[in-house]
């Protein structure tokens, strides 16, 4: 799963970076050689691909490119008419460079290096799940530790939750818990809404799968095919677990959580482009005010706009994603578990494409993109630990950083009675595990967000951002060298001021402040 943000995220408001990605800067490009015809032979042997195709919203242009889609062999499996993105499927192997000289389309690419099979998150490490009788000790422990003044009443496993603490999450629920009039719809592996931290909360009318790059709304649809999928189960427990005298606490307990499914329901978990884009539309056709996307797009880590696939897959993720932000979604998305100093002059990528072999590149981060953390509009997250230092991890970058939120990092080591420093949260079939990553500080900040939706009803997601940036704690670069491991190596240097900078951007969101 090395997609997947706890595996795996520009200013929103400010119309410079809107028009350097609006459409993301791939387009235009250098026109496609002439396409050499395909023999009878090829197109027998060649194997199934996946395909977005970006043109107008003109619905004349659009049936034009749908003819030429098929008259290229290939067949359309979704038309997003509201955004101009045709998923196809071919098996042409002359499909794409066909296409991308049809008249009135922008760009075209597969979406994916591996063939269609008969059917990429953001953490670092394995889930440690909690035992039974691990369960019972710390609820236990939770029993005599102390309430924080001002707080509501624990649960049985939140005096494990140091990230709360952190943020004053559970002073905030004191106040205001949030509205049930807010969703934050979970783009991710699929969401257990059967456990019993979720059930009180979960969105079925706001939920679906969209693996297939059309959403298909069948009950339980959302759900992950098996235990193993349980990233997005996590992602929503941080979210909007019930404060209902069971298990964990959500940053936001009273709001809504919904499931979009975009992984893949093979071991890998792949996140691809089709998926992405049905998820982002279908959040924003479903009365969405929150997305969650802890992951980047599959297969390649960065997205390069002088690589044809991979400006289109950039370029189909981008309109979606902008669309849900028109309809008034806020889109919070993980920066990646790197390290990478995101305003590096060069950046060696050595894990794309992730879906067959990996070839190692050397990328320019201003031209390739992580999608989708760096496409405009969207809160890119970093993540920190119990001493509010950046994650070891945690990509950074000084003006790409929006905010930072706990992540996990167990080199920072909480005193809580399982001394934990990752994340503890919710797990497929009613479990409980830690995971650590920018994938768990991404619903952190989601969370916040749904608690100013909750405040500021009519807050547009570009005011959403402008708030959690206004009152989040900035820590400032660390005075001493960043050597989280203290093997005597400084692993990442920090840029910027106390203001803004690159380990945090504007700082770590505050959740009490949300609902004051």
């Amino acid at each position: 799963m090395a997609h997947l943000r706890s595996r795996r995220r520009l200013a929103l408001a400010v119309p410079v970076a809107l028009s350097l990605t609006a459409s993301l800067g791939f387009l235009p490009s250098a026109a496609s050689a002439a396409p050499r015809a395909a023999s009878a032979a090829e197109a027998q042997d060649a194997p199934t691909m996946s395909y977005v195709v970006n043109t107008t919203t003109n619905r004349h242009t659009i049936a034009r490119v749908q003819r030429s889609i098929t008259a290229a062999g290939g067949t359309v499996v979704m038309t997003y008419d509201q955004i101009g993105v045709i998923v196809a499927r071919s098996a042409n192997p002359d499909f794409a460079s066909t296409i991308r000289n049809t008249p009135g389309v922008d760009s075209a690419g597969a979406t994916r290096t591996a063939p269609l099979t008969a059917s990429g998150t953001t953490d670092v490490g394995a889930a440690q799940y909690l035992s039974k009788d691990e369960v019972a000790q710390l609820t236990k422990a939770a029993k005599t530790a102390k309430q924080t003044k001002g707080s509501v009443p624990l649960e049985p496993l939140e005096a494990n939750q140091w990230d709360l603490r952190a943020i004053g999450a559970d002073k905030a629920a004191a106040i205001n818990p949030g509205s049930a009039k807010v969703t934050v719809a979970v783009i991710d592996t699929g969401v257990d809404d059967t456990h019993p931290n979720l059930a009180p909360n979960f969105s079925a009318a706001q939920s679906a799968n969209c693996v297939s790059g059309k959403a298909d709304t069948t009950y339980g649809s959302w759900r992950p095919v098996d235990a193993d999928h349980y990233h997005g189960t996590h992602v929503a427990g941080e979210i909007a677990a019930a404060r209902n005298g069971t298990g964990v606490a959500g940053v936001a307990p009273g709001v809504r959580v919904s499931g979009i499914t975009v992984a893949q329901p093979d071991a890998d978990q792949w996140f691809y482009a089709e998926s992405v884009v049905c998820a982002f539309v279908f959040a924003a056709d479903h009365d969405v005010q929150i997305t969650n996307n802890s992951y980047y797009v599959d297969p390649w880590k960065y997205n390069c706009r002088d690589e044809a696939d991979q400006k289109a897959i950039a370029d189909a993720v981008n309109r979606a994603q902008l669309y849900a932000q028109r309809k008034g979604t806020l889109n919070v998305a993980s920066a990646g578990n790197s390290n990478h100093d995101l305003i590096a002059p060069s950046i060696v990528d050595a894990s794309s494409p992730n879906d067959t072999t990996p070839v190692s590149r050397t990328i320019d981060p201003k031209k390739c993109l992580d999608a989708p953390a760096q496409l405009p509009g969207v809160v890119t997250v970093a993540a920190t630990g119990v001493q509010d230092l950046k994650s070891y991890y945690s990509n950074y970058g000084d003006g790409v950083i929006d905010v930072a939120a706990p992540g996990g990092d167990k080199y920072q080591i909480p005193d809580t009675p399982s001394r934990d420093g990752r994340i503890l949260s919710t797990m497929p079939n009613g479990k409980y595990a830690y995971l650590q990553g920018t994938s768990m500080a991404s619903p952190h900040v989601a969370g916040v967000a749904a608690l100013l939706k909750s405040t500021h009803p009519n807050a547009t997601p570009a005011q959403l951002l402008s708030l959690l940036k206004a009152q989040a704690d900035n820590p400032g670069c660390p005075v001493e060298p960043y050597d989280p491991d203290g093997n005597g190596v400084v692993d990442s240097f920090c840029k910027g001021n106390k203001n803004r900078n690159g380990f945090y951007g504007s700082g770590v969101v505050n959740a009490l402040r949300a609902v004051k």
